[in-house]
């Protein structure tokens, strides 16, 4: 009975500990693909940077009118990568979480950019062996500090934009 019972602890150990390196591997190849679509828009390679995104995925920029569809993002954007350089985003500091299955990824990143730091977040879900973005959110970081400043500089166009969005309801 002891041996038997020893016996199923290290196979619970070993396989709770094959789980964990599973998911350091899944984190690795995370990472991978979102340093691959970053570097894809630094080096304006459209069909890679819109291949790591799933068909129905959603992009929302910086700016609150910035909510795409695929197609929506792909016609702003292509006129950035038809130029030979689109943007460039260097990840900073990541971190990724996962659902139960293993094939539902979520993230944070903050990153380098044109525009200092900003911050970016989504999903990923697992389609076959890849893992491809299905949602992205780019933000533009603010230091605590310096919000008020930022909100007097905000506030004439985006009082529009909240005026209109209000009437939409």
């Amino acid at each position: 009975m002891k041996t038997l019972f020893l016996s199923l602890a290290v196979l619970a150990l070993v396989s709770f500990d094959s789980l964990r390196y599973n998911e350091l591997d899944e984190k690795q190849e995370i990472n991978k693909t979102l340093d691959a679509w970053h570097k894809a828009a630094a080096e304006a390679n459209f069909n890679a940077y819109f291949g790591t995104l799933t068909d129905d995925a959603i992009y929302i920029g910086t700016d609150p009118t910035e909510n795409w569809d695929m197609n929506a993002f792909k016609a702003f954007a292509k006129p950035y990568f038809d130029r030979g350089r689109a943007w460039n985003f260097t990840a900073l500091e990541r971190h990724i979480y996962f659902d139960k299955s293993g094939k539902l990824a979520w993230f944070d990143e903050l990153l380098n950019t044109q525009m200092k730091i900003c911050r970016g977040s989504g999903v990923l879900v697992k389609i076959g062996k890849e893992w491809k973005i299905k949602h992205y959110v780019l933000s533009m970081t603010v230091p605590n500090d310096n919000t008020n400043a930022v909100v007097k500089i905000k506030e004439g166009i985006e009082d529009v934009v909240i005026k209109n969005l209000q009437a939409k309801k």
